[in-house]
């Protein structure tokens, strides 16, 4: 069975810098692998949610941690002119001395593209433009000469990335598409990550990966897979149902099911059980979002009962 490896998402909507600063802070001293931010520009379904922007937040963690990798889930492809946002990727992998990982998908808020000047397309042409972007961006990162690139999407003229990234960026891309997304990530992903409302359909969605995988000529090994997953632990059962009732209620099925059959929910050991479901189809990497206010008391009471059960060495 393939080691383990777990994220955490750090809070960042309704939160001040202070608050995403001791949580991710805390979340390395805990022992985990790696903290991911959300790439939204406005809060979930409205603009006055307050909402740290991405790139700026992990370039500000990068400078405060020194061990965990550092990734977004994920950067919408088309929200951003794609030459800046690879030399934006470039320069924070310096401050994070090599710890980025690059989450991409197609994006799906129209708002957080058309309020800040971006076009949105219909899903199809995302799609292509996610593609189009991840290779620009490979480009930018290792080509010794000037890149250019014209296509439906970019258009790079002789573009120059200088200092390039200090190690091979991983390029993580998130998405269930079987048409695009999943053969783009089967053919240039090093990790796919099946989103939280796609969790009940990992088993489907990883056999998907792997055929495209194969068309492709890839090993099964090459692209790591991961979860996005909502994480409530408890003391015990008597505090695991109400938890997991309140949950549902917050969540609905934007971070999947709590009640449902791979939910990550309950008490250490019921916890471990359902690691180990995701773990027998292949999927090795978690993202946690953990339940509840301050989620730096969960994610201790994970790193003391759960992550030692697991290889992560």
């Amino acid at each position: 069975m393939a080691k383990a490896h777990f994220g955490v998402m750090v809070p960042q909507i309704k939160r001040t810098w202070e608050q995403s600063e001791a949580a991710a802070t805390t979340f390395e001293e805990l022992g985990y692998d790696s903290i991911w931010v959300n790439d939204h520009l406005y809060g979930p379904g409205s603009p006055q949610i307050p909402m740290l922007e991405a790139w700026t937040l992990i370039a500000a963690l990068a400078a405060k941690t020194g061990r965990v990798e550092i990734g977004t889930l994920v950067t919408p492809a088309g929200m951003r002119n794609p030459q800046h946002l690879g030399k934006t990727i470039a320069t924070v992998d310096h401050i994070a001395g090599g710890r980025v990982i690059a989450g991409l998908g197609s994006g799906w808020m129209p708002a957080e593209y058309e309020d800040f000047g971006m076009p949105f397309p219909e899903p199809p042409a995302r799609a292509r433009q996610l593609k189009e972007t991840v290779s620009l961006l490979k480009q930018m990162w290792t080509s010794d000469e000037p890149v250019t690139m014209h296509g439906e999407f970019v258009n790079a003229t002789n573009l120059v990335t200088l200092p390039q990234p200090p190690r091979e960026v991983p390029i993580l891309i998130g998405g269930t598409g079987k048409q695009v997304t999943l053969p783009l990530a089967a053919r240039e992903a090093s990790i796919w990550n099946n989103p939280a409302g796609s969790q009940g359909r990992l088993e489907e969605n990883v056999g998907a990966l792997r055929a495209a995988m194969e068309k492709a000529g890839r090993d099964a090994s090459e692209v790591t897979i991961s979860q996005q997953c909502l994480v409530a632990i408890a003391p015990n059962e008597a505090e695991a149902e109400p938890m997991i009732q309140t949950a549902t209620k917050i969540f609905g099925g934007h971070m999947g099911d709590p009640t449902g059959p791979m939910a990550i929910v309950g008490t250490a050991d019921r916890i471990v059980e359902q690691i180990g479901k995701h773990m027998d189809l292949g999927c090795s990497m978690f993202m946690i979002e953990f339940f509840g206010t301050d989620t730096r008391l969960p994610a201790q009471m994970f790193a003391e009962q759960v992550l030692p059960q697991f290889d992560r060495s």
